[in-house]
């Protein structure tokens, strides 16, 4: 594009002044520079955009149609500046949210209400679709902040540690799990091992069994937690979830979970978003709120353990 925002001013200040010396004055330019850059302009275009009739500068066609697409697009600047500035001073915008997992969509809710209640004017948009590429999408633009299990490094991003979770093994209460006070990795060897899909972005599959070579027997992917559960109580397999996300079912006996190692299986959740993003208002007001609310044992919940 050989136009620039600078060209389009020029172009109507000449047209509403009649002169360059006017224009100049308008546009704070001398007028030999004023004059040089409307020749750029029409040497950029190949065509005069203005006529000189007596002392006063007469559009030609070609100016007239430039003028008019230059009022519209200078207009809407005008407003898109207007509206951002306002944004800026009310706390309002959009919050592009997305995770990298579908289990967290379960305890989103509730918190987006509170942060909602807060900052009205706000509008929390979250993108299912991102989750299974939540950096590219980042980098792209496309959303602004991701939770994340996953360590990122790049330096166009920067993270926040929200919360730390335990993935357990959960199976029937017949399963011969239920009999151990934890599993080993060995254990699930031979195992039906339901995950959520795709199973090629699977940590504990990847980075965790097969290393170890406790391969499954059969891998099935399933999309929904719900789905999980019942397969599972229905003897047709064990898996690996959050606690978090299996706890309140724990209780009613209709499933057991183990710690999958003595130690267990941990990961720490982290807020990933773009650097400049990050000292925005409603965004640390929304991430303080994910470290208050957010399942699993929060990061404050962590330092007050360690002191």
């Amino acid at each position: 594009m050989d136009l620039e925002v600078r060209h389009l001013r020029l172009v109507a200040a000449v047209a509403d002044c009649g002169s360059l010396t006017r224009a100049g004055d308008r546009l704070h330019l001398t007028q030999s520079a004023l004059s040089h850059q409307l020749r750029d302009i029409e040497s950029r275009l190949g065509a005069a955009l203005f006529l000189r009739i007596g002392k006063r500068l007469v559009l030609t066609p070609a100016g007239e149609r430039l003028l008019a697409s230059a009022r519209e697009v200078l207009e809407r600047l005008h407003l898109a500046e207007h509206d951002i500035r306002q944004m800026g001073r009310e706390s309002a915008g959009v919050l592009r949210l997305t995770t990298e997992c579908y289990t967290c969509y379960h305890w989103l809710p509730p918190l987006l209400a509170k942060y909602r209640h807060k900052f009205p004017r706000v509008d929390v948009r979250i993108d299912v679709d991102a989750t299974h590429g939540p950096v590219e999408t980042l980098l792209a633009g496309k959303v602004d902040v991701a939770l994340m299990s996953t360590p990122v490094r790049d330096r166009r991003l920067t993270s926040r540690p929200i919360f730390e979770d335990e993935l357990l093994v959960i199976a029937a209460p017949t399963h011969p799990f239920a009999k151990k006070t934890h599993v080993k990795v060995a254990d699930m060897q031979g195992q039906t091992l339901l995950l959520y899909p795709p199973k090629e972005e699977s940590r504990v599959l990847n980075d965790v069994l097969l290393p170890a070579g406790a391969v499954p027997a059969r891998i099935d992917e399933v999309q929904l937690t719900e789905a999980i559960i019942e397969l599972v109580k229905a003897g047709l397999g064990v898996s690996i979830i959050a606690r978090w996300a299996v706890e309140p079912i724990l209780k009613s006996g209709v499933l057991v979970a183990r710690p999958l190692t003595a130690r267990g299986l941990h990961r720490q959740w982290s807020a990933v978003m773009p650097k400049d993003l990050a000292k925005a208002d409603f965004v640390r007001e929304f991430i303080d709120l994910l470290v208050e609310h957010a399942p699993g044992q929060s990061v404050r919940s962590a330092a007050r353990v360690a002191r």
